[in-house]
């Protein structure tokens, strides 16, 4: 078979790319989700008469189910998606042809005779599993980016079509940072943009925040799960994205128009740098079983005192009356040089305005705890309603050391389903829910504090 000289194929290849630049150029609107899902806007300018037309699009990777038209007046009746452009779909498509292989410096022509093996037929008709060499394959079979091939119907002629469809690879999420002060802290936050293979130039990018409820989908098109990389974005203005409620969600607008490129990361502030008051607290968890069976336990353990913080979000401020859509929050505080050291970082979910955003910062250093299981009974009990039951009471003694310069005040808590309460206690017990109950023991600087309390429990 003849093969296509190289001005064809440069000719071809130039085509190719003269037709991706030609759609870039054209309007594109992208609505990015958190779960990676991206709702492409675009409009082409491709005539489109009136009646019964087909078009060629060459749309890139997407979800072929998904494809619709964005004018009422146009319908699209019948749609076929090639989205293969990998060398084993050439080969499928040259199925019953023959074509020409390179085996170092020699050629040799085969009819592709099947695939799934692939089986070729040598000119002496001999059957060979496996390609007889690196194949050079004619342009027609070859998909130099996916294509979909649709048939629209037009109420009136257009002098261009517009178009929607969901691709993948693409997701976002927020990123903020608090600089802790004294009592307050200034609470930044940006919205960065990663995808695996996304491309678009001078689009209006808008960012949905919330989880919109998703079908299970078919396998993701190939093209645009192959390879992981990032956004490379070129900010056309600067600005805060303005923000809008659509539907149960919130939708944010980045300013001007952005390109992303394959590459690197594009990112932009959601708001401008808020002030918020804050608290900090020290929890020490309980080890009762949340169900059933209470042990009986030995040895005196270790057990972590864990520090966090609950940023305010008061109504009628710029920061309380925000959404802030979920991330990554980065807690620094500045050292006696005034540098700002890392101290926390944690994810929050989506919270909506006025919601405090609580942050857990990890585990402290200067403050420890060890607990002990002082006493332990159990008997059985009957009664008519619930017939045999095992009632059981345990003792607990936790010590708190605090090795800082401040004093500092440590909640305990104990959660627990069932039917269960504390008899007794040396710092009262607050129930705080159905199955919390939490002790505040104040540790002096440089001192210790006991907490000891009785519990009763059913099951």
């Amino acid at each position: 078979m003849k093969m296509p000289s190289l001005c064809t194929a440069l000719v071809l290849a130039e085509l190719a790319l003269t037709s991706v630049a030609r759609l870039e150029a054209q309007e594109t609107s992208l609505t990015i989700y958190n779960d990676g899902r991206v709702l492409v806007r675009r409009t082409l300018v491709t005539p489109v008469p009136r009646g019964t037309s087909e078009q060629r699009l060459a749309l890139g990777a997407l979800d072929p189910a998904t494809l619709f038209a964005l004018d009422s007046g146009v319908t699209i009746t019948a749609a076929a998606y090639d989205g293969a452009a990998d060398e084993a779909s050439a080969i499928r498509r040259a199925l019953g042809q023959t074509i020409v292989f390179r085996n170092g410096r020699d050629t040799l022509s085969a009819t592709v005779v099947g695939v799934d093996p692939e089986r070729f037929r040598l000119a002496d008709g001999r059957i060979v599993f496996g390609r007889p060499g690196q194949p050079a394959l004619p342009a027609d079979v070859v998909a130099l980016e996916p294509v979909s091939r649709v048939t629209l119907k037009s109420d009136a002629p257009r002098k261009d079509l517009k178009v929607g469809y969901f691709t993948g690879g693409a997701d976002w999420q927020a990123s903020y940072q608090a600089v802790l002060g004294r009592g307050s802290a200034r609470v930044t936050g940006t919205a960065v943009l990663g995808s695996q293979s996304l491309r678009a130039r001078d689009a209006e990018i808008q960012l949905l925040a919330g989880a919109v409820s998703r079908a299970a989908p078919p396998a993701a098109p190939r093209a645009v799960m192959d390879r992981m990389t990032m956004l490379k974005g070129a900010l056309a203005a600067t600005g805060e994205p303005s923000e809008e409620r659509v539907g149960e969600f919130h939708l944010y607008t980045l300013p001007g128009r952005t390109s992303l490129e394959p590459g690197t990361t594009t990112s932009v502030a959601l708001f401008e740098p808020a002030s918020a008051s804050y608290e900090r607290a020290y929890v020490v968890r309980g080890q009762l079983p949340y169900f059933g069976f209470i042990p009986q336990q030995g040895d005196e353990t270790d057990v972590p005192v864990e520090v966090s913080y609950t940023l305010k979000r008061a109504r009628k401020t710029s920061f309380g009356d925000r959404p802030l859509p979920a991330g990554v929050m980065r807690l620094f505080q500045a050292d006696s040089a005034g540098r700002l050291q890392l101290v926390g970082e944690a994810s929050v979910r989506h919270t909506a305005p006025g919601e405090e955003v609580r942050v857990a910062a990890g585990t402290a250093f200067d403050l420890t705890a060890r607990r002990v299981q002082t006493a332990y009974s159990t008997r059985r009990d009957s009664t008519r309603t619930n017939g045999w039951r095992t009632v059981a009471t345990a003792d607990y003694a936790v010590t708190l050391s605090n090795a800082s310069d401040s004093a500092a005040t440590i909640e305990v808590r104990e959660e627990r389903a069932g039917e269960w309460s504390v008899l007794t206690s040396s710092v009262p017990a607050e129930k705080i829910s159905s199955t919390i109950t939490r002790f505040r023991v104040p540790v002096p600087a440089r001192g210790e504090a006991k907490l000891t309390y009785r519990i009763r429990a059913l099951w």
